[in-house]
């Protein structure tokens, strides 16, 4: 439930990250659920995104497997697995719906069969919301970064939005911008159409980093 005790559907998911706001809980145990609009909002501007040498060379060595939308459900597990997390047992629930109904994916990187990293969002019209990463081996979420930010720039996405800006965030090229300024980009791309599954689910590497650019 909401600090006003509305019911939280899908559709009213949907519709507060088109208004701006996204939803956190103060922890697993607590089930209550408030709506957060910052005065600062992280984004990435997609054709800023940085990779550096050693993670070119990474991806490159193909050690890993990288798959879309195979085990959404495990990889949000595997982000509300730590100390303190946001993701309560309600909010957990509501991705999955919209996983089901088209609107959350994932991007999961398989050491063999374990799953060892992994981001996953919200996308609606133009507009991706990214909601968590983990990583169980040296620069796997770095490496599930770079291939949604390949996916969204082909899949012609408008606004990757991070909510809150990090330090590790702000080293791939991550930007913090105030809440009038990004309504504005909101805006621009609740105006528009992607598709995220306009990329083959199974992606060459040296694609990857072709399309994610800013190689350095």
């Amino acid at each position: 439930m909401t600090a006003d005790n509305t019911t939280v559907t899908p559709e009213l998911l949907l519709y507060a990250y088109g208004s701006g706001v996204f939803p956190m809980s103060d922890s697993v145990d607590d089930p209550e659920i408030y709506w957060v609009d910052p005065h600062f909002r992280g984004i990435f501007p997609l054709e800023n995104f940085h990779v550096s040498n050693r993670l070119a060379r990474r991806i490159r060595q193909g050690r890993y497997k990288v798959n879309i939308n195979q085990c959404f459900e495990d990889v949000v597990k595997a982000c509300a697995d730590r100390s303190e997390t946001w993701i309560n047992a309600e909010i957990f629930d509501l991705y999955q719906q919209l996983h089901k109904l088209g609107h959350a994916h994932s991007v999961e990187v398989m050491e063999d069969d374990a799953l060892v990293g992994g981001v996953y969002g919200v996308s609606l019209n133009g507009a991706f919301f990214g909601e968590s990463m983990f990583s169980k081996r040296t620069d796997t979420s770095k490496i599930a970064l770079t291939y949604l930010i390949a996916r969204l720039k082909f899949g012609g996405y408008k606004l990757f939005d991070t909510q809150f800006q990090t330090e590790h965030l702000k080293s791939l090229g991550a930007i913090e911008i105030p809440r009038n300024s990004y309504h504005k980009r909101l805006a621009d791309a609740m105006n528009g159409q992607a598709d995220f599954m306009k990329l083959p689910v199974i992606v060459q590497p040296s694609t990857v980093l072709h399309l994610s650019n800013h190689t350095s």
